[in-house]
């Protein structure tokens, strides 16, 4: 490992651990841990403790595992130790690492919105969400972020994250599960929006059920849009069966 590199403990490998392992070993030493997955490219896999004894410990661990994480590297941290998270969701990351890692660390909060097949073609352009804990300062991360990796920074607070991404995060995945579902087969000719409504499918259609879930069930302001969204298409429904109202004329 090179002597000038700071040192990145990465743990959790899953699909976008080792998404970001291939942008970040260009810059940093990245020290991985995850007992379960395969060997990966451009890090070290190390012992739990060598990667959380790292300066920066980035956790790409499922939403569900967070909490139980912290506390299992919480006596591993050094003083001063930045510690991120990747979720797609940040009211209750922000409060399972507040209550599960020692006061001496620092807490930043990220969501990479990209993933590795709507970035497939790069980070260029990208966006993430930056909620820093309060008191940190989290421009170095979001200079990095902007500078090196090009991405298109926007800096939040929690609940302001989770209200924005309701909207624009579970229901697009909850209507694109819904049409994965259908398992509609290929048509013999399209129209322009029905080739996005496929594209916006096709990008969730792989996404873990740990993922999905989170979106949908740990975003405080998920249920009630849901709710919306199945009255709203309960209510449309039952105008078409009367022939009245929008759609029912042809």
């Amino acid at each position: 490992m090179a002597e000038n590199r700071k040192q990145i403990g990465l743990i959790g490998l899953g699909a976008f651990g080792r998404f970001a392992a291939g942008h970040l070993a260009p810059h940093f030493d990245l020290l991985g841990h995850d007992p379960h997955a395969d060997a990966c490219p451009g890090l070290a896999r190390v012992s739990l403790e060598a990667a959380a004894a790292c300066p920066t410990v980035v956790l790409a661990v499922p939403v569900q595992a967070l909490e139980q994480t912290c506390r299992d590297i919480a006596s591993f941290l050094p003083e001063g130790a930045l510690v991120l998270d990747v979720a797609s969701v940040k009211v209750e990351p922000m409060r399972a690492m507040r209550d599960a890692l020692p006061t001496h660390v620092r807490i930043i909060g990220t969501h990479p919105l990209f993933g590795p097949q709507s970035a497939a073609a790069g980070l260029t352009g990208q966006s993430v969400v930056i909620c820093p804990d309060a008191g940190v300062d989290a421009s170095g991360v979001a200079a990095f972020c902007s500078e090196v990796l090009g991405l298109d920074v926007h800096l939040s607070d929690p609940d302001t994250h989770d209200r924005a991404m309701a909207d624009v995060q579970a229901l697009t995945h909850l209507v694109s599960r819904v049409i994965a579902e259908l398992d509609i087969p290929p048509p013999p000719y399209t129209t322009k929006s029905y080739d996005l409504l496929r594209q916006a499918t096709d990008l969730v259609r792989n996404d873990s059920d740990d993922l999905f879930q989170a979106i949908e069930q740990l975003n405080p302001y998920a249920a009630s849009l849901r709710k919306r969204f199945f009255e709203a298409a309960r209510a449309f429904d039952g105008r078409l069966d009367k022939g009245s109202g929008a759609g029912a004329k042809v």
